[in-house]
């Protein structure tokens, strides 16, 4: 019977998967954007500074464009190997070659300052643009679909190439007593079968392999300004008139709760 595998600075693939938890970034005096809390461990003189840090005031005007979440990031910076990983969730690594992905934010791990990242519109994603690598988890493997395609809310990971999606509810929901109280009162939710996101045109569409979302992740707090997605005044837990004074503040850039994060 042999025995675990143990790896050194030598035997750490480069820019590649130790195994299908675990990602080893190389940094050789270059930079990485990185999540808070998914760094594991690292061999070598690596820096960790918050996105505010002065020096990197050029590197976040090309690179960093969401104040939304920018609590949440640090630059990573020196010489060495990094381990990311994120909960025993499947971490992977891809390439954008001139192109643009939205990705819900707290699948995003890290990514290389070659990528734009911007705010998404639809809340609780972030959008990257560019040519380069990024690291993202999800709770299973991966699954690429081409548009036209409707999509189980918690089974969706992002969207490359192609337009936002729209929401589709089935005939059943609208048209059912069910569905008429739910309307009428706000209090339930729709399964995936009965409701969707539609995605149409070109490009390509990442599914995770299950419907059950990762575990609720704070990330990203709602700035108080009208026209910010769940931000603006008269929102629920948001201040005078939103009502739950006492409750913690809803964070759309949070996992889970797709009733928070999309208005439904």
């Amino acid at each position: 019977m042999s025995g675990p595998v143990i790896h050194d600075p030598m035997t750490l693939p480069s820019d590649d998967n130790v195994n299908a938890y675990t990602f080893c970034v190389e940094l050789k005096g270059s930079q990485w954007f990185l999540q808070k809390g998914k760094m594991i461990a690292y061999y070598g003189r690596i820096d960790f500074n918050g996105i505010g840090h002065g020096r990197f005031e050029g590197l976040l005007r090309t690179s960093f464009h969401s104040p939304l979440h920018a609590a949440d990031w640090v630059v990573a910076e020196g010489s060495g190997k990094m381990l990311l990983a994120d909960r025993a969730f499947d971490v992977n690594s891809y390439d954008l070659e001139d192109g643009n992905l939205t990705i819900r934010s707290g699948n995003l791990l890290a990514y290389q300052p070659s990528l734009a990242l911007k705010q998404s519109i639809v809340p609780g994603f972030l959008t990257l643009i560019g040519t380069g690598k990024f690291v993202a988890a999800s709770n299973g493997p991966v699954v690429f679909m081409e548009p036209p395609l409707k999509v189980d809310p918690q089974a969706l990971v992002g969207w490359a190439d192609c337009p936002s999606p729209c929401h589709h509810y089935d005939h059943g929901y609208m048209t059912g007593l069910l569905g008429g109280l739910r309307a009428m009162t706000g209090i339930g939710g729709a399964s995936g079968e009965e409701h969707q996101f539609e995605f149409v045109g070109a490009g390509t569409v990442l599914l995770q392999s299950t419907e059950i979302l990762m575990a609720e992740q704070p990330t990203g707090a709602v700035p108080q300004q009208a026209g910010v997605p769940g931000g603006g005044p008269g929102v629920p837990g948001h201040g005078p008139g939103g009502g739950q004074q006492g409750a913690a503040p809803r964070l759309p850039g949070q996992l889970g709760d797709l009733q928070r994060r999309f208005g439904l």
